[in-house]
This record gives structure tokens, C-alpha cells and sequence, in this order.
């Protein structure tokens, strides 16, 4: 089922879950076992992260360096059929621009639909480790919203090569992420509702927002988003912060705030066994007011941990 029907199908907001995949030669069922927890709560859909190949330069005896490609993580499609086949919910597999042609990503889009996956989320991706700034493949994408649009005419049975006769037409239904405090590569937050225009106009049929931790952030967004004639729906992201490490961690990585009056409250933590517990009570005073302004549902990163979550949903669901 659609993310889209599914939201037009519940009559009350859920929560779904995003999921990072183990890392390539770990047990499966350390995969089930991160997923098992959350299954209590009946979500509706799980997303699956996708980590493009990395570049390292090793050592050889002689001196000189070995330029290696690494797959640290299994892939998307792979991922999407373990989990379907262990239990019965829609997956909703991330496709990224970075590391991949044209032709990988649709070959990876023709997997996917023989699966009978009808969800992906489709995302530019982040530079590699070592380049200021993000880089396509030769024969890729620079933008999401090309990606979008590559999906969208496979579901018009428009595919690459166009010698193809007779083509079945795809039946995704495409997610793209949004940024309440806008993406850091934006020059200001008007450009960014531009380019998330862009996206929509393209073929994107519901927004995914990165993580926040000040919901005025996402009202606005919304608003903006409404005053530029985005109608498709808006799902807020949201993680719990657990350790010293995120304080520091998060607002580098994601280009985040962390507003002052949760600041205050983390200031006052002897640990980090206190920190996680303020990171769940401010997550669930965040999900209530969310869920109390009209939001559809709530989406969580998980980042491979339930503990918290479970007990952020058992106080707001």
C-alpha cells in the first residue's frame, strides 16, 4: 500500500519508524531484533537508510596506497526483502543520487518493483568523507528532483532506454525530505521551499522532515511550504537525543538547532544515563504538541535503537 493511502486510510495519526541497516557480514537477526520492539505499535510503514560505497586509501608494504571501494552495508533491495519476508509490513527503501548512475539506480527501481515495493524515499545524499562538496557519478544525478522525475516516468513506463516497447509502467509512490531549518547548502529558507517545490512539481507525493528540536520550526515550515502551493502532506521526523556525543554531534552533522531551554535542562545532567532520559521527555513533549497541532503521523530515527522510542510511544500513542 501507498504511504499516501495510508494516510488517507488511518483515522488517526501512527508513528513509523526509519531503521539503519547492520553493518555488511552482521547477523540478520540483529536487524529482526531492532525491528521486533517497535512491531508492538503496528507502524504502518519502516523506512531502510541507504549508505553509498566509501573511498579509503591503504597502506602497501612498499609505501605506496591502494585506493579501495568499501561497502560497508547491505543494499536497499536486499534489505527490503529480509525484512518483508519476516514481517508483514510496508517498506519504504531510501534511493540516493551519490555513488550511482542513471541506470544503477533504475536497475535498482526494477528490483524494487518486482519486489512489489510500492514506496521509496528519493534523496540526493551527502558529499564523502574528503570532498567539500557533493559530487555526482558521471552519469548520475545532481539533484533529487531528478531522481523524482526518473521515478515518475517509470511510472509512466518511460524507462532509459527508449527503444523498450511495450514497457509495464511502475506504481511507486515517492517521498522526499524536507527541512524545517532549511538544508545547509541553501543559501536561505525561501530557495530551499523553492527547491522542495521543485521536487513536488516533479513527482514527489509526501515530505519526510529531517530531525528537529524546536516544533515552531516546523509550524513554520509548514506554513511556507502552504504559501508556496505545496499541498502533497508533510511528515514531522523527529529523534530523541541520548548522549553528551549528540549535543555535539547532531547540530554539526545535520545543521540543526538545539534550542536553548532543552540546552538548560541537558546542562543539568550528571551522565549520560540522565541526558537519555531528558532526550525521551522533551521527544514525547514534542510528539504531543506535534500530534495536538494536526500533524498525520510522526516519523522516528531510530538509528538502530528502541528502548527510548518504545517509551516515547507508550506516553504518546
Amino acid at each position: 500500500m501507498k504511504i499516501t493511502d495510508i494516510l488517507n486510510r488511518e483515522a488517526s495519526p501512527f508513528a513509523s519508524f526509519e531503521l539503519v541497516p547492520p553493518l555488511r557480514g552482521s547477523d540478520v537477526h540483529k536487524l529482526y531484533e531492532s525491528i521486533e520492539p517497535l512491531m508492538d505499535f503496528n507502524p504502518p510503514f519502516l523506512n531502510i537508510t541507504f549508505h553509498r560505497d566509501e573511498i579509503e586509501f591503504r597502506p602497501k608494504p612498499d609505501g605506496t596506497f591502494e585506493k579501495i571501494t568499501v561497502t560497508k552495508r547491505p543494499g536497499s533491495v536486499a534489505i527490503a526483502a529480509a525484512i518483508m519476508k519476516k514481517f508483514k509490513i510496508e517498506i519504504v527503501p531510501h534511493l540516493i543520487c551519490g555513488g550511482a548512475s542513471k541506470h544503477k539506480l533504475e536497475n535498482d527501481l526494477i528490483d524494487l518493483n518486482f519486489l512489489d515495493i510500492q514506496n521509496v524515499v528519493a534523496l540526493r545524499g551527502d558529499a564523502i568523507p574528503g570532498q567539500k562538496f557533493f559530487t555526482p557519478e558521471p552519469d548520475g544525478y545532481r539533484y533529487s528532483c531528478e531522481l523524482v522525475e526518473h521515478i515518475h516516468n517509470m511510472n509512466r513506463g518511460k524507462y532509459l532506454d527508449t527503444t523498450l516497447t511495450d514497457t509495464v509502467p511502475t506504481n511507486f509512490c515517492i517521498g522526499v525530505a524536507g527541512y524545517p531549518e532549511k538544508h545547509y547548502e541553501a543559501p536561505n529558507a525561501e530557495t530551499d521551499i523553492c527547491n522542495l517545490k521543485h521536487k513536488v512539481q516533479a513527482g514527489a507525493d509526501y515530505i519526510v522532515t529531517q530531525m528537529f528540536f524546536d516544533n515552531t520550526r516546523f509550524f513554520s515550515f509548514v506554513e511556507k511550504c502552504r504559501a508556496a502551493g505545496i499541498t502533497v502532506p508533510i511528515i514531522p521526523g523527529l529523534k530523541p537525543i541520548s548522549t553528551q556525543k549528540h549535543i555535539e554531534m547532531l547540530p554539526r552533522t545535520f545543521s540543526i538547532d538545539i534550542p536553548e531551554e532543552l540546552m538548560k535542562e541537558i546542562r543539568k545532567c550528571k551522565d549520560n544515563k540522565e541526558i537519555y532520559q531528558v532526550g525521551i521527555e522533551w521527544c514525547t513533549m514534542q510528539s504531543k504538541e506535534l500530534l495536538s497541532r494536526g500533524a498525520p503521523a510522526i516519523h522516528y530515527y531510530t538509528m538502530g535503537k528502541a528502548d527510548n522510542i518504545r517509551k516515547i510511544l507508550t506516553a504518546v500513542f
